[in-house]
C-alpha cells in the first residue's frame, strides 16, 4: 500500500490515469444517484403526507417495496430486463449495444455515457491540475458532487439536501487543513453564500409578490462558499448569473420557452464553481490586480 501511495506521488500519469477509470466508474454511479435520489425524496414526501393525514381507526396504509440507490437492482424501463455487469462498463457497454436494450432493442439515452464521460473528464484533469493529496481527493469529492447535482437540478429542480449539506460540511472540513482557503474564510463563505441568495430571494418575492428560486440554492452556494471562502463568491454569482441570462434569453428567443418557465439555477452555480476550483485565484488575482 505504501508503494501505491508513492507512486500516485512520485509518477503524476498514474494518479491521472487512476483519477479517469475512478471517475468514469463513479459517473456510472452518479446516473444511478440523479435518476433515484429524486424518487427517493418524493417517495419520503408521500409517506410524510400520509402519516400526517392518518387518523385513528384508518386502516394502516401498506409499506412501500424498497427503493434506494442499491435496490431494486437497475432494469430496462421498457422490459424490465435486469442489467447485467457486462451491460454496465461505463460508456464501452453503451457503444457496445449501439445505446439500445439487450433484451428488446429499446433505445438507451445517449447521457448515460454522457455523464460517464464529463465525471471521468474532470476527474482526469483535477488530478493533472492539483496532483495527489488533499486538495486533489478533495477535488474529486467535489466535481462528482457538482456533476450529480447538475443534472438532477436540469431535471426536477431539486438540490437535494442530502448532497448539498454534507458538501457544505466537507468545505468546512477540508479547509480546516486550508485545502483551498482558511477556515475563517470558508465559515464566512458558509454564511454569505446563503445570506446573499436568501437576501435576493426575499426582495424578489416581495417586489414581484412570487418566488424567484429555491432553498437549495441558497445551501449549494453556500457550500461553494465553505470550499472557496468569501472572497470567490462574487465571482461564482457574476459567472453563474452571466451563463444562466445568456442561456434563459436563447431559450426564450429560439426555443420558444415561456417567460414564466421555471429554469434551474443550479447547474450555473456549479459550473461557476468548477471555474473557481480550477481557475479561480488567478482570475481574482488578475482583477484586484487590474
Amino acid at each position: 500500500m505504501e508503494l501505491f501511495f508513492i507512486a500516485l506521488q512520485s509518477y503524476p500519469p498514474f494518479f491521472i490515469g487512476l483519477a479517469i477509470v475512478v471517475g468514469l466508474i463513479v459517473g456510472s454511479f452518479l446516473n444511478v444517484v440523479i435518476h433515484r435520489l429524486p424518487k427517493m425524496m418524493e417517495r419520503d414526501w408521500a409517506e410524510q403526507c400520509a402519516a400526517l393525514h392518518h387518523k385513528e381507526g384508518d386502516p394502516e396504509p401498506q409499506p412501500a417495496p424498497p427503493y434506494n440507490l442499491v435496490i431494486p437492482r437497475s432494469a430496462c424501463p421498457a422490459c424490465g430486463h435486469l442489467i447485467n455487469a457486462w451491460e454496465n462498463i461505463p460508456i464501452i457497454s453503451w457503444l457496445a449495444l449501439r445505446g439500445r436494450c439487450a433484451h428488446c432493442k429499446a433505445p438507451i439515452s445517449a447521457r448515460y455515457p454522457i455523464v460517464e464521460a464529463v465525471t471521468g473528464l474532470l476527474s482526469g484533469f483535477a488530478a493533472w491540475h492539483f496532483g495527489f493529496g488533499l486538495t486533489g481527493c478533495a477535488a474529486l469529492l467535489l466535481i462528482w458532487t457538482l456533476v450529480a447535482l447538475t443534472y438532477i437540478d436540469f431535471d426536477t429542480q431539486y438540490l437535494p439536501d442530502d448532497l448539498t449539506l454534507p458538501l457544505l460540511w466537507l468545505g468546512l472540513l477540508f479547509n480546516t487543513a486550508n485545502a483551498f482557503t482558511d477556515l475563517k474564510s470558508a465559515v464566512i463563505g458558509a454564511i454569505a453564500g446563503y445570506l446573499s441568495l436568501w437576501s435576493v430571494y426575499w426582495a424578489f418575492k416581495l417586489i414581484m409578490k412570487k418566488e424567484g428560486m429555491g432553498y437549495g440554492d441558497f445551501k449549494l452556494l453556500a457550500a461553494i462558499g465553505a470550499w472557496f471562502g468569501w472572497i470567490m463568491l462574487p465571482l461564482v454569482i457574476l459567472l453563474s448569473s452571466l451563463v444562466g441570462a445568456v442561456v434563459g434569453t436563447f431559450l426564450i428567443i429560439l426555443a420558444k420557452r415561456g417567460r414564466n418557465v421555471p429554469m434551474p439555477f443550479g447547474p450555473y452555480l456549479a459550473g461557476g464553481a468548477l471555474v473557481a476550483l480550477f481557475w479561480g485565484e488567478p482570475i481574482v488575482r488578475a482583477y484586484l490586480g487590474y
